[in-house]
């Protein structure tokens, strides 16, 4: 049978690697290619972490103040455009009588100049809406909507978008579904996929139906994002202002120190307690932490103070993970067990426990990202990375490290893998 000693050594290098990179990030060339992973410093922290702006819109090129309509479509906008962005930590609502759109975000990451003006001057430009074939191609622009209402179908029982097309939107659009019968159009926010139907029939009378839509406030989100793209006046900003941090300055550093100092005496009550299983758990917290921070730093999730609590929240999960497995071992080594064989069994057990734990939360985390919105995406993303990362390192990495230990023969004691102050009887 082939050795297993090397993998030990080959996860900590990967631990070591993801370590190094979520701390200090990756930034090379290598001829024209460019490789950039962004690490902890780069990571975009909410509002209450590092403040931000707080904006007022207004519409531009008006002489009357917009209507209700074309507010909210201004508003789904802007949420459009900071979902897009991952921007999570956010506050955006209308005042009808002023006209104006009052906006709240986040400092982006490596921003250090505090330029509020910069930081929504993409904001406040007017979405560009289309409709595209499925090679990508523009077939219509939104513009070309002269409306778009959620509406119920009567006859189905399920809520639809209406849309309404002017005369050069009509004969455009009847052009172009004459040779998609049975082909999918999509609509583009800027480069954002916000829907895909399919075509059924020729729509050559300005009239069409977007159907299944599950809900009344999907269908209406839906027609919003469609009459933004043809708004008739851009957004500026009527006046700004820099936000605190909620939770006062240097917070981060404190949480960050609290984090290191907590890591470092679990590290020591796990090695001192359970020996060699607790050796491996510290690697495999070590690779759990790295890739959540990967997980929120490459795509620029906003951090808030609800998704650092997710983040706590997994790792203890994560603890609790390994302390069960190291519980199993021990036990089975207690009942006369081989060191190899109460490995096995060990893990074999734990799984259902470890699995039960988590899928209970997986569930919690998966609701909150379908009807959470802001902090609380925040929150449950960070709770769902975590929930991964302590399947792959908790479970299947702790697993692989400590049967590759078992390999030599001078770790092959069972005194390593049973826990510290219980005295049993070893079987070789």
């Amino acid at each position: 049978m082939k050795s297993k000693k090397p993998v030990f050594f080959v996860i900590l290098i990967i631990a070591v690697l993801m370590v190094y990179t979520a701390i200090f990030g990756i930034n090379f060339k290598i001829g024209k290619s460019h490789f950039l992973i962004l690490g902890a410093p780069d990571m975009r922290y909410g509002i209450d972490i590092r403040g931000g702006v707080d904006a007022a819109f207004e519409a531009e090129g008006l002489d009357r103040k917009p209507t209700k309509a074309e507010l909210e479509a201004a508003k789904t906008i802007i949420e459009t455009r900071l979902d897009a962005e991952n921007v999570l930590d956010r506050d955006v609502f209308i005042e009808k009588d002023s006209g104006y759109i009052i906006v709240r975000f986040p400092w982006k990451a490596g921003e250090t100049d505090f330029n509020p003006q910069a930081a929504m001057a993409e904001l406040g430009e007017t979405a560009m809406l289309t409709f595209r074939d499925s090679t990508g191609k523009v077939i219509l622009e939104g513009s070309h909507v002269s409306d778009s209402v959620p509406e119920l179908d009567r006859s189905t029982g399920q809520y639809v978008v209406a849309l309404d097309f002017d005369e050069a939107g009509t004969k455009t659009f009847a052009e172009a579904t004459k040779s998609m019968i049975g082909q999918p159009i999509s609509i583009y926010m800027d480069e954002n996929l916000i829907q895909t139907a399919t075509v059924k029939d020729v729509i050559s009378d300005g009239k069409a139906i977007i159907s299944n839509i599950g809900t009344f406030d999907e269908a209406k989100n839906l027609a919003d994002k469609i009459n933004s793209g043809s708004l008739p006046f851009s957004m500026i900003t009527k006046n700004h202002s820099t936000i605190s941090p909620t939770l006062g300055e240097g917070a981060l550093e404190v949480m960050v120190m609290a984090g290191l100092i907590a890591f470092a005496i679990i590290g020591v009550l796990l090695i001192s307690y359970y020996r060699l299983p607790g050796f491996v758990a510290c690697i495999a917290l070590m690779i759990q932490i790295a890739g959540q921070i990967l997980a929120l730093s490459i795509p620029q999730m906003t951090l808030t103070l609800t998704g650092i609590a997710g983040i706590i929240l997994s790792i203890g999960m994560g603890v609790d993970a390994n302390v069960i497995v190291a519980e199993r071992i021990n036990e089975e080594i207690k009942s006369g067990k081989t060191v190899r064989s109460a490995i096995t069994s060990g893990f074999k057990g734990a799984f259902t426990s470890v699995f039960d734990g988590n899928i209970t939360v997986l569930i919690v985390g998966v609701i909150l990202m379908i009807f959470g919105s802001g902090t609380l995406l925040s929150f449950a993303y960070s709770l769902l990375t975590g929930i991964f990362f302590n399947f792959v390192a908790g479970v299947t990495a702790s697993r692989l490290m400590i049967w590759s230990l078992s390999e030599f023969k001078l770790l092959r004691k069972p005194a390593l893998f049973t826990c510290f102050s219980r005295r049993v009887t070893y079987n070789e």
